[in-house]
């Protein structure tokens, strides 16, 4: 075997060829990326796009996801429960939003017994929008003493005003749960997803079933009939305008501010204080129930609360102590406790429609104190 001198040229020039080539490739290459670098551009799947920043990309995601958006301020919005402490609030920030205020429907129980379907039905008569705030409720003793009323009122109440909303054509039904839905052993924080997982609380079982009815109806509802109805699971909201009677916190002002007006140097409190809640802010409550009324269009409950725990014995020496009360606290553990523990994973509320609660709690405990007159 010897080598034919005739191939050498030949393989000469295709190997001069082939780097000819690499050397053409290599300055086309640099020649585009210098015209992507010098105008901005990028390229993706062959596409020639402008490139831009996290921010820029992210704000247009936004845009996209939430194309279908519902504008409030040209909508005919009722609210149930309006002359209440949610209600009230939820009426004032409408308004501070644009929305006017012959736009807003409030109806009154001496004028509309939702109880009667008769009256659901006139309530959602031209109505858009339907934020479902109203419901019987109370303290601890009021739970023990009214359980038949408390169940049949918020079930039928809820019921019949969703139905009526459907036929009617209602675009968008909110409906107002609570906290106190979860399970008694759910584990913390609690999640969506855990809804179903065990009985709920003995002593709040009478509201807490007829809301959680209201859930079920939502989703059987959309699944039937493609109607817009959420289910928000509120927890304990505090701050100006809720009754001295009301919740833990109001309870906790009112005792103290007694305490030393009288000149009395112990407080009781109810349980054994170990018992841990999620307070949150009424401004940062109606923040939450109007984004997901905006934004919200999906089947799967969703918590609005602070993501914050703070227990009962806690609470009340921050409270005495922003209201510079020097004596002690002594807890009757006869009294129920609850749910030992209750806190929400705000997460789902963040993801899907950008919730977050911004009031610092003790700030918050210090204008509802001042709003009580303390």
């Amino acid at each position: 075997m010897y080598d034919n001198p005739k191939k050498k040229p030949r393989a000469l020039a295709r190997g001069v060829g082939h780097f000819i080539v690499f050397l053409l490739l290599l300055l086309i290459k640099k020649t585009v990326f210098e015209f992507f670098d010098k105008n901005n551009l990028t390229l993706a799947s062959g596409v020639f796009l402008k490139r831009q920043s996290q921010e820029e990309i992210v704000s247009q995601i936004n845009l996209i996801y939430h194309i279908n958006m519902i504008d409030l301020i040209n909508k005919k919005i009722l609210v149930t429960g309006g002359s209440g402490f949610l209600g009230s609030h939820l009426f004032k920030k409408l308004t501070e939003r644009g929305v006017p205020e012959n736009k807003i429907f409030i109806p009154r129980s001496s004028y509309l017994d939702l109880r009667k379907i008769d009256d659901c039905k006139r309530a959602v008569d031209g109505q858009n929008i339907i934020i479902h705030a109203a419901g019987i409720t109370g303290n601890v003793e009021f739970h023990k003493t009214h359980p038949g009323a408390i169940f049949y009122d918020n079930l039928v109440m809820g019921v019949q005003l969703m139905e009526m909303a459907r036929i009617a054509g209602v675009e968008k039904f909110i409906t107002i749960g609570s906290a106190t839905e979860y399970p008694l052993l759910a584990p913390m924080p609690l999640n969506e997803e855990n809804l179903w997982i065990g009985p709920v609380e003995e002593n709040h079982a009478p509201y807490t079933i007829a809301k959680k009815m209201l859930l079920v109806e939502a989703q059987a509802y959309r699944a039937q009939y493609k109607f817009d109805a959420i289910h928000l699971l509120l927890t304990n909201m505090y701050g100006p305008g809720e009754k001295i009677d009301g919740g833990p916190i109001p309870s906790l002002i009112g005792r103290i501010a007694d305490a030393k007006k009288m000149g009395v140097d112990s407080v009781v409190v109810w349980g054994t204080g170990n018992a841990t809640r999620d307070f949150l802010y009424i401004d940062d409550a109606i923040e939450g129930i109007l984004l997901a009324t905006e934004k919200y269009d999906k089947e799967e409950p969703v918590n609005i609360g602070s993501g914050y725990e703070v227990s009962i014995r806690e609470l009340a020496e921050t409270i005495g102590r922003l209201m510079n009360f020097n004596g002690s606290f002594s807890f009757d553990s006869t009294k129920p406790d609850g749910q030992l523990r209750r806190m929400l994973d705000v997460s789902r509320a963040a993801r899907e429609f950008g919730f977050h609660a911004i009031m610092d709690f003790e700030k918050g405990l210090q204008k509802t104190i001042l709003a009580h007159g303390y």
